[in-house]
Order: structure tokens, then C-alpha cells, then sequence
């Protein structure tokens, strides 16, 4: 039996898959059971920040495995110190205090379950706890019910009503609409600086600089998803901080690029006061709010304190900048019919197609064609929604990979265009 036929036999369809079969990576590139060479510019969906294979991460897994791979959270975990320190002092530069989980949509949920309780700390003006949470148009945090509920994609909702309440959706990039929206059950806003999964939009410096002000003003607190922007892949360790490096958000939730493919998620809470100077805001969450059975074990966090570290001292970020600013300018000068516009920052872009101007099959999603074919000339990239494709390949990324990648890209799209 193929592996084909026991995907389809013994797992659940929740994945529309490519036809494709990794075996094995190095570095930006892919492998399949047939020998057949890709250059990933997949990534996991920005999560191999190192690539394929990276010795370090390998040999760091390697060493905390034969010592020790997993021990109940009712202990004090040495190295998820480690890790939370190097993440406040080193990535986020603002105090706070860290919660080690195992993805993205469970990071999620941590902040929205603080949102909850700060509501009830914080409770309106007639004593009755806040709760609600303003999230954007376009948005994407995850698969639990939770993360979904505070998604604002219909198509993400579709058969799981009902949904958790207390969350609105809004026009993202307009901070009139924000404004307007809040309602003294309103506990929090929480947005991607850099929307991913929605077809890579960029939050505007003025909008942010707007959230944080009604933020301020209507004691909300200002919730960053960066579980695809975060960590190096927006061309600074923030995501936040490569729009307005001033801002100071009240928590924010990471996972994907942090463990270089090993499962760990994260979210950071600040440690400004809420009441008076008596009461922190991670204080919050005290003993018996949260938890997660292996988030944080040794493996997670020496994966995680490995790619961080690497990141850091390879100053990676500055590769994404570089190697966007070469993408940009390569693209740009093709004023190729069947693209409309590269969005994004650093190494998580998007490209948007025009897609009237691209020969697509009937029935098939423009982006969805465009990575079939590109898949067939040894190109790997994912789609965001119906008509962008997106550029993410690995932080360490070498120039004369992203120049091959390009001349793949260009290759195709001439393909597919219509004359």
C-alpha cells in the first residue's frame, strides 16, 4: 500500500495534500521518496527557521534525549528558566513573564483566557466582569475552539457554531472602526502585526499606534499574534517591532519559527501594574489557571532555546532584511502581468496574483494551481487564501538559493500567463 493509500485510509481528511512525499531536507532544500530535489520555500509554514537538518538543533535534541526528555511541570523545569529569560531579556526587551505550550492556537487560547481574567480584575464601571476581545477581518489564530472563535474567516467557523462567545470582528487597518467598536464589555484587542494565513497584510504603523492609544485610554489590553511573524521572520525578532519599534504590548503568543519544526508555542504577559502598583498583569494567571502537561518539557525547550540562540547570534533577522530587499527588486522589475503586488516584511511576503491574467484550470484556486505547477519545477511554497502564494523560505536562506527561486517563479508565471 502506497503512502497515498494509507493517508487516505487510515487518517482523517482535515488536509487537501499535495503530491508529495518528503523523505528527507538540508538546509532550504526538500527531498521526495523519489529523489526528487524542491527548494523549500514552505519552510512548515515558517516554522524550519533553520532549515532542513540544522546540526545544532539536531545535536541539542540529540543531548537533552539521552538526559532527559520529559518531567511533570510540579517541578521547577531548569531549562524552561533558561529559555523564558533568554525570551524577555534577549528577543522582547520589555519585563514580563513567559507560558511554555506546545502551538500556536494554544498560545492563543492562553491570551484570551487572560483577557478573561484581567476583565474580571478589571471589571466595568457597573462591577460586571469584561470579556470580550476585538479581532480583524482576514485574521487567522488557530484550530481550538477558542482560536477559531476569535478568527474572523467564515470559512474557518463553518460547522462548528456555536462558537465561544465575546469576540467581534472589525476591519482591520481602520482605527476608526476601532474605536467605534468599543463597549464597556470590551476587555481586549488582539491582532497580527503581520496577517499570515489571511493573505499577508501588514498592519499599518498609524493603526498600531491607534490600538495602542485606545488601549491606553479604555484600560484594554493590546494582545500581538506573532505565531508566523515572530522570532526573525518579519526581519526583527518582533514582529511588532518592524513596524514601530516603541510599541508595548501587553502580551503576545509565538510558536511555529520558535522550535525550528519541534512543537513549542509560548505567550509573554508584561508586568505592568493594572491596579494601582500592587498588581501585575501576569499575576493574573496564578497557580491553577493554566497549565499544559507538556509544555515547556526538556525537549521543547532545547529546541526552542537553540533556534532562539542561533537566530540571535546569526543575527538572521538581518538576512530576512536583505533577502526581501533582493526578492522586491527582482520582482518589481518584471512588471509581470500575472502579479498585482509582494506584501509582507522580511521573509514571510506575499505574493498577490492576478489571477484573470494566469491560465488556471476550472475549479482550481488560482494560488492553489500556481504552487502545483511550481511543485512540478522544484519549488515549494504554500497558499494564502485564493489568490496569493507565499515566500517563506528558511531565515538562513543563501542569495543564490533565493535567485534560483526566483528564476523558478518567473519560469512559471510566463508559463501560465494568458496573452
Amino acid at each position: 500500500m502506497t503512502t497515498t493509500d494509507k493517508i487516505a485510509r487510515y487518517l482523517l481528511p482535515t488536509y487537501a495534500r499535495f503530491p508529495i512525499t518528503p523523505k528527507r531536507g538540508d538546509g532550504s532544500w526538500l527531498w521526495d521518496e523519489n529523489g526528487k530535489r524542491y527548494l523549500d520555500f514552505c519552510s512548515g509554514i515558517a516554522t524550519c527557521s533553520l532549515g532542513h537538518g540544522h546540526r545544532a538543533l539536531a545535536e541539542a535534541l540529540h543531548r537533552q534525549a539521552l538526559e532527559l526528555t520529559h518531567c511533570s511541570n510540579l517541578y521547577q523545569i531548569a531549562p524552561q528558566a533558561d529559555l523564558a529569560e533568554f525570551i524577555v531579556e534577549e528577543c522582547v526587551g520589555i519585563p514580563g513573564r513567559v507560558f511554555l505550550c506546545n502551538s500556536g492556537a494554544e498560545a492563543i487560547d492562553g491570551l484570551i483566557k487572560l483577557a478573561r481574567r484581567f476583565g474580571h480584575a478589571r471589571p466595568d464601571k457597573r462591577g460586571k466582569p469584561r470579556y470580550e476581545v476585538l479581532t480583524f477581518n482576514r485574521s487567522f489564530h488557530g484550530r481550538t475552539l477558542g482560536a477559531l472563535s476569535a478568527t474572523a474567516q467564515e470559512k474557518i467557523h463553518r460547522g462548528f457554531d456555536p462558537l465561544l462567545p465575546g469576540f467581534r470582528y472589525l476591519d482591520f487597518n481602520d482605527a476608526l472602526c476601532l474605536q467605534e467598536a468599543i463597549r464597556p464589555e470590551t476587555a481586549a484587542v488582539l491582532l497580527e502585526p503581520i496577517q499570515g494565513e489571511g493573505g499577508v497584510h501588514v498592519a499599518k504603523r498609524d493603526f498600531l499606534l491607534a490600538a495602542a492609544r485606545l488601549c491606553r485610554e479604555h484600560d484594554l489590553l493590546l494582545l500581538f499574534d506573532e505565531v508566523q511573524c515572530g522570532f526573525g521572520r518579519s526581519g526583527d525578532l518582533m514582529g511588532w517591532r518592524s513596524i514601530d519599534p516603541d510599541l508595548r504590548p501587553d502580551a503576545i503568543s509565538w510558536a511555529k519559527g520558535m522550535g525550528g519544526g519541534f512543537p513549542v508555542g509560548a505567550f509573554w504577559v508584561a508586568d505592568r501594574f493594572i491596579v494601582d502598583d500592587t498588581t501585575p498583569l501576569f499575576s493574573v494567571m496564578d497557580a491553577g489557571s493554566h497549565g499544559s502537561t507538556f509544555g515547556g518539557n526538556f525537549l521543547a525547550c532545547a529546541a526552542a532555546h537553540t533556534v532562539l540562540r542561533t537566530i540571535k547570534s546569526d543575527d538572521l533577522p538581518r538576512n530576512a532584511r536583505e533577502q526581501e530587499q533582493v526578492i522586491r527588486a527582482e520582482i518589481s522589475s518584471w512588471k509581470h502581468p500575472g502579479i498585482c503586488e509582494l506584501r509582507g516584511r522580511g521573509l514571510l511576503l506575499g505574493l498577490g496574483l492576478q489571477y484573470p491574467n494566469l491560465a488556471t484550470p476550472d475549479g482550481l484556486l488560482p494560488s492553489i494551481h500556481l504552487c502545483n505547477q511550481l511543485a512540478e519545477h522544484g519549488l515549494l511554497v504554500p497558499p494564502a487564501g485564493p489568490d496569493t502564494i507565499r515566500l517563506l523560505p528558511p531565515l538562513n536562506v543563501k542569495p543564490e538559493e533565493v535567485t534560483h527561486a526566483l528564476a523558478i517563479l518567473r519560469k512559471v508565471l510566463d508559463l501560465l500567463t494568458n496573452d
